[in-house]
């Protein structure tokens, strides 16, 4: 949010890029802790033309704590018959409001560091992740992509998944597969060398300031959702943290907020072993039957399927995407950030309090 001088009021900007949709730009002068004046603007496509107007008149004089739910009402109140919206949303002019009213930054004012090092083990990834959110919290370090490498198979289960519940011990032992705990919520997910991609984006927190939980989700994958279509596959976000195609799931993500970041991690499938899956995870009848299948492996669309390309292309191209849309420079690990996260690795990630938290 920028904040100038205008006759005794702040003009507030803020800016939304739809997930799926087009840019929505709010600039608001507030007097008096109200919103005096409200002006919409962006690529998006509005019928009829006096509805901008009519928006922009039902916003005026609402509290600046309004809440999304309260701001919905006013705009739904105020639409003219018949209104067309195309590329925007009633919630996503809330949510631009709401982002104008906070001290939220943009994708552009950021630089971030792209890091991608050769295969490391489990519990050191999982230590990364924590020991550079805290950086980017602290103000150490700039957002972050890092692109990871796997050194052996293993299964990553949400901090508040139930370990007996999701693994099947003994079949995981048998495989050599190694079973870790990450720090963000969600899922179990398998990973194996050459057949995973994961990527984290740390983010400060003022970039999602003003959207709600899970429009961070979508907001924080919209440009994976780009980079997939250059590539030619038609896929889109299903809240809360998954990215699918017509042939199945790509992707899920998790998240995890600390001190004033944001820790926004994905895993996608570019190959998979659906048969060792369904061994070493114990995924529930109800859970499948709520995605309309009876198989774990049939869930899933593997990337080498759809695209015909080397996994190592496809990580190139999500590069170049992220820096064809945003700033984005070489980067890697400092040796007090490397250090901290080998030693958080060995006491917390590997230990079995840890793993075993719920059991």
């Amino acid at each position: 949010m920028s904040e100038l001088s205008n006759g005794g009021g702040s003009l507030c900007h803020g800016e939304y890029k739809v997930p799926g949709g087009k840019l929505l730009v709010a600039d608001v002068i507030v007097r008096d802790e109200r919103l005096a004046s409200v002006q919409l603007s962006g690529d998006f496509f509005l019928e009829p033309d006096d509805a901008l107007e009519a928006i922009d008149r039902a916003l005026e004089g609402a509290p600046v704590d309004t809440d999304a739910d309260t701001l919905i009402a006013r705009i739904q109140a105020a639409l003219p018959p018949r209104t067309e919206m195309v590329g925007l949303s009633v919630r996503a002019i809330a949510t631009v409001i709401r982002r104008a009213l906070s001290r939220t930054s943009d994708w552009r004012d950021h630089r971030f560091g792209l890091i991608h090092r050769t295969p490391e083990p489990p519990h050191l990834h999982m230590a990364l992740d924590e020991v550079l959110t805290r950086e980017v919290a602290a103000g150490r370090r700039g957002p972050t992509l890092r692109v990871w490498e796997w050194d052996r198979a293993a299964i990553i289960i949400g901090v508040f998944q139930s370990l007996a519940n999701e693994v099947d011990g003994e079949a995981a032992r048998n495989a050599g597969i190694e079973v870790v705990r990450r720090i963000s919520g969600g899922g179990a997910m398998f990973v194996e060398p050459g057949n995973t991609i994961t990527w984290s984006l740390i983010v400060p927190e003022t970039l999602v300031q003003g959207l709600t939980f899970v429009e961070s989700y979508a907001f924080l994958d919209d440009w994976v959702i780009q980079a997939l279509g250059d590539m030619g596959i038609k896929a889109w976000y299903v809240p809360i943290n998954d990215i699918t195609s017509p042939g199945g799931k790509i992707a899920g993500a998790a998240q995890k907020r600390i001190n004033g970041a944001v820790l926004h991690h994905v895993t996608m499938a570019y190959d998979i072993d659906a048969d060792k899956l369904t061994r070493v995870l114990r995924i529930g009848r109800e859970k499948l039957s709520d995605k309309g299948t009876a198989s774990a492996g049939k869930r899933v669309d593997p990337l080498k399927r759809q695209t015909g390309l080397a996994r190592e292309a496809i990580i190139q191209r999500m590069i170049e995407s992220f820096a064809a849309r945003f700033k984005l420079d070489p980067d890697s690990l400092s040796q007090d950030e490397l250090a901290a996260a080998e030693t958080l690795a060995k006491e917390k990630f590997a230990s079995e309090a840890w793993l075993r938290r719920v059991p």
